[in-house]
């Protein structure tokens, strides 16, 4: 066999080790394969005695990959979803090519997508595919091409591109409001305040930017911008919130702004693209897209 060949193993043994390394078990991929255990064993063995090295450690109840397989399933599995990647391209008809997107739960719904459809029409042969992130994650693990992503612009090995900063306020809904003498921001300090599991030191920021101490009380945690607006909708305490994340919200006096300033954060919004993603061109019509709309809103 020659170099070249041994290089390229089977396209069904791959699928099989893929399958058996992420359940965990020959019968469960086998189960999900179609195919019969034996099949499948074949398969794992025929890659094994390819590359002359053990994939699988096997006893008489479990099965786990063995250092060099935890290093090959890596690649084996980046590798048959670019394959997927691909082929669901040239089965779409989608020639410029596909955009894989990560972005933030309420961010995304409530900021990006309803701007989607103008950039849909603008490059009809761009497919974009979402997926909700939180937080930092490896694009080559995830098969990403860029991700929507709240924080400083420090991501390792990529580029950060500003979007928009955001300013948090404290809001109620009305009839919290009105049932409470609420007349200054120490007053909050005294209410049930609703906490992002996402940014635990909000509260304690807003609070030093007014000129008081944080309090210490526990308080309701969310993991998403829509629920603490759900919760204080409902009156269950006082919510900091992104201004252009409840501007709906606001304008139908579902929720009003508390006592005290508006505070900038620190963070902000950023568009991240990972190095070898630079050239790639949905990302280049993407960034170039959001960037001119993000300069006719602040030019508005």
């Amino acid at each position: 066999m020659s170099v070249q060949r041994r290089l390229l193993p089977n396209i069904s043994a791959l699928a099989a080790f893929e399958a058996v390394a992420r359940l965990g078990s020959f019968t469960a991929a086998a189960q999900e394969l179609d195919l019969t255990q034996g099949a499948v064993s074949r398969q794992i063995k025929l890659l094994e005695d390819q590359f002359g090295r053990r994939l699988f450690e096997r006893d008489s109840r479990n099965v786990r990959l063995s250092t060099a397989g935890e290093i090959y399933a890596d690649a084996v599995r980046s590798a048959l979803g670019q394959l997927r990647d691909a082929a669901l391209g040239l089965m779409s008809n989608r020639h410029s090519g596909i955009l894989n997107l990560a972005i933030l739960p309420t961010f995304g719904t409530r900021w990006l997508m309803p701007m989607i459809p103008d950039f849909v029409e603008r490059n009809p042969d761009i497919t974009i595919n979402f997926v909700t992130r939180v937080g930092r994650f490896d694009f080559a693990r995830e098969r990403l091409d860029a991700a929507i992503h709240y924080g400083l612009p420090d991501w390792p090995e990529a580029d950060s591109t500003l979007l928009v900063r955001e300013t948090v306020a404290p809001v109620v809904s009305p009839e919290f409001l009105a049932g409470r003498a609420i007349a200054t921001p120490a007053d909050i300090g005294r209410l049930p305040l609703l906490h992002m599991a996402t940014r635990p030191g909000a509260w304690t920021e807003w609070f030093e930017h007014q000129g008081l101490s944080a309090p210490t009380g526990p308080g309701m945690q969310f993991e998403q911008f829509g629920t603490a607006a759900q919760a204080c909708m409902a009156g269950l305490g006082v919510a900091l919130l992104p201004l252009l994340l409840i501007t709906g919200e606001l304008q139908r006096g579902q929720l009003v702004p508390a006592p005290g300033q508006p505070m900038q954060s620190r963070s902000a919004y950023y568009l991240v693209v990972p190095h070898d993603k630079r050239g790639h061109p949905p990302v280049a019509s993407f960034r170039d897209w959001l960037l001119t709309l993000v300069a006719l809103r602040h030019a508005t």
